[in-house]
């Protein structure tokens, strides 16, 4: 049984690593690997595929950027191409990147077997490219294998049939479980030691971190770092957390950009208590995630892995398609860049007012195993 993995952006690594090993438990199982290069940079793929214990890719397809119309047709175009080379039975896609759908489409259309991992999330916000490429993906896969019960209602009501549907757990937390205990040997210090300046702006003295004692940011979404009052805010966050607890920011380089491009950039490294990193390998940044007090942020993913680790998170989204980490977790919905509200829950979360989550049924680290399971009996 030759299967096929398809993996285009950093969260892919994460969801595919453990499924890979799970599947190579198989003996009658051949499992391959695509990179499609929607996401490339030469330095932290390398640093994530060994960090996450992967095969080197078995097929790299080489994409870049471009408009979001412009990757998925590349990406069609170079998977059609490379299915004439290898023949799978079965494509398994995860996550809800352009390299998800892209691979998709080409399956079907070739008469493939098609597995999305991570299905049935919706954040009914369908302007978010990711909720389109999640919907599309659902309605053509052979099997949707689901990370939370509310992906299940999604699929249901969207008329999938019970028997393609699979309440199987969450991969990324496999992930995040295999790999807790390696990333806690990293030291703190050696981390904040990659601190990162332009030189525009006088230095500020680095923080000495012992753990619980800092917070967390990550910020990247269009909605949220593309204009000036969006960075202002972002700014005004940062200034307010910080009179409470230092605060790491893992910069993301589109951040960073729009940073420069509105002339920012010298208040954002002027701030005290304030350490700017630039995008961390996957241990890098469980450690950092594992020892933080809280964490600021518009990811999909880093809501999963705060449940999981019972770290208070602030998400500064519209909408989740994660409501399990908001329901069960530790997870707070913040709904807009409001720097008022996010100064009071930030208050709350360290005077003691916050919630006690719990891990959602099925984050176990099994996810991965039951999957495989299913596939190889497929």
């Amino acid at each position: 049984m030759k299967i096929l993995n398809v993996v285009g952006a950093r969260p892919n690594f994460m969801k595919v690593a453990p499924l890979n090993r799970a599947l190579q438990q198989h003996p009658h199982v051949q499992s391959r690997i695509v990179h499609t290069g929607q996401h490339y940079d030469e330095k932290m793929s390398d640093i994530f595929f060994r960090q996450l214990e992967l095969p080197q890719p078995d097929y790299y397809l080489g994409i870049g950027g471009g408009t979001h119309t412009q990757q998925t047709a590349r990406i069609m175009l170079a998977f059609e191409e490379l299915l004439g080379e290898y023949k799978p039975g079965l494509i398994v896609v995860v996550g809800d990147v352009n390299s998800t759908l892209a691979a998709s489409l080409v399956a079907k259309k070739e008469g493939i077997l098609l597995a999305h991992v991570e299905a049935g999330l919706r954040s009914g916000d369908r302007g978010m490219p990711e909720e389109l490429n999640r919907i599309l993906t659902d309605s053509i896969s052979d099997y949707l294998f689901v990370s939370e019960m509310a992906g299940m209602i999604n699929l249901s009501r969207e008329g999938v049939a019970e028997q393609k549907m699979f309440f199987v757990g969450n991969v990324m937390i496999d992930s995040l479980i295999f790999f807790r205990q390696k990333a806690s040997q990293l030291k703190l210090e050696d981390l904040v030691k990659q601190r990162i300046s332009s030189g525009t702006a006088p230095s500020t003295p680095t923080p000495s971190f012992r753990g619980r004692d800092y917070a967390l940011m990550t910020m990247h979404r269009p909605s949220n770092v593309d204009d000036e009052q969006g960075l202002n805010n972002i700014l005004q966050i940062i200034r307010d957390t910080v009179q409470r607890l230092p605060l790491i920011f893992a910069i993301h380089p589109r951040t960073y950009k729009h940073f420069e491009k509105f002339g920012l950039l010298p208040t954002l490294e002027a701030i005290p208590g304030l350490v700017l990193l630039p995008p961390q390998g996957y241990l890098q940044f469980l450690k950092l995630m594992d020892n933080a007090a809280l964490i600021i942020t518009d990811s999909g993913g880093i809501q999963e892995e705060t449940t999981y680790l019972q770290i208070p998170c602030l998400t500064l989204r519209q909408s989740t398609e994660r409501p399990s980490t908001v329901e069960l977790g530790t997870n707070f919905l913040m709904h807009t860049l409001d720097p008022d509200a996010v100064r009071q829950k930030v208050d709350d979360i360290l005077d003691g007012r916050t919630k006690k989550g719990v891990i959602p049924p099925f984050w176990d680290g099994m996810a991965a195993e039951r999957i495989a399971e299913i596939l190889a009996r497929g």
